[in-house]
């Protein structure tokens, strides 16, 4: 088969339909709750599926902000997810060029210690984490949040995979320079490393803003609850008002779409290349 002069496989062809289909699939779920955003409770689950609403219920977009404290739970969210991603930016990227450039006794070893934690789920761990907390008086307050996500082994283990593919010998020449440790992350390592930084980045901002179980856990004051949580306050003891619910979806989805969009490139950047080549 020829297309625009150029010779096309049906094994392409197959692909393509293929990667179209799977990714059809998987919107369709985002398609349905912008479509139940827009619908009353009791038409959200009406067989046949109405996609596109007859009569759109706009109402559902400004009921939101006025049954809950939405605002404030937008601000909440906005709040630890962004200071969670920097300090996680800043430990992760730090401990990582200590694992990957730096040499002191047991690295591998502390390094294999520390990575290993990443196979233990948090469940097993969240109980004396909340005991720890209670005790440092920290119950019902965001720094205990942000002090249990500050450090990841995930991110570590991205950054010294990264930093181990650039040359040594920029270090090295960095150095003979006059150059500290601190300088050469700060004004060689970090410029490098953009496309691990922004998948980093990608993963830790989403993580954290749609993290349900942490808040629930440490956070029962209103004022300091997050919108994961605050999605739950649309659910009475009687019934659950759907349509608004998805309504606070797509608008808790926003945030997360503008980060991934604006750092895709970079994203890419960092799953197609190794590093610095040569």
């Amino acid at each position: 088969m020829r297309v625009m002069g150029r010779k096309v496989s049906v094994q392409t062809i197959a692909v393509y339909v293929a990667v179209i289909s799977i990714t059809l699939i998987m919107l369709l779920p985002f398609a349905w709750m912008l479509s139940a955003s827009l619908k009353l409770s009791r038409d959200v689950f009406v067989f046949p599926i109405e996609w596109i609403p007859s009569q759109p219920r706009w109402e559902n977009y400004t009921e939101i902000w006025t049954k809950i404290p939405l605002a404030l739970f937008i601000y909440n969210t906005s709040k630890l997810t962004i200071i969670v991603t920097l300090l996680q930016l800043l430990t992760s990227s730090f401990a990582a060029y200590a694992f990957a450039k730096l040499h002191f006794p047991y690295k591998n070893t502390l390094f294999l210690g520390y990575i290993a934690t990443i196979a233990m789920p948090w469940q097993v761990y969240m109980v004396p984490q909340f005991l720890l907390m209670r005790e440092l008086g920290l119950n019902n307050t965001h720094l205990a949040l942000i002090l249990l996500q500050a450090f990841t082994a995930f991110g570590v283990f991205l950054m010294r995979q990264f930093y181990m593919s650039i040359p040594n010998e920029l270090c090295e020449a960095a150095r003979i320079d006059g150059m500290n440790e601190y300088q050469i992350w700060a004004k060689i390592m970090l410029p490098l490393s953009k496309p691990a930084l922004s998948t980093l980045t990608i993963f830790t901002f989403v993580t954290t803003w749609n993290d349900f179980l942490g808040p629930m856990i440490y956070l029962t004051k209103t004022e300091l609850k997050t919108i994961q949580i605050g999605l739950r306050m649309f659910i009475s003891q009687y019934s659950a008002e759907y349509g608004l619910i998805m309504a606070a979806s797509v608008v808790a989805l926003i945030p997360v779409l503008i980060v991934f969009l604006a750092l895709q490139r970079f994203f890419v950047e960092g799953v197609a290349s190794s590093g610095i080549k040569g």
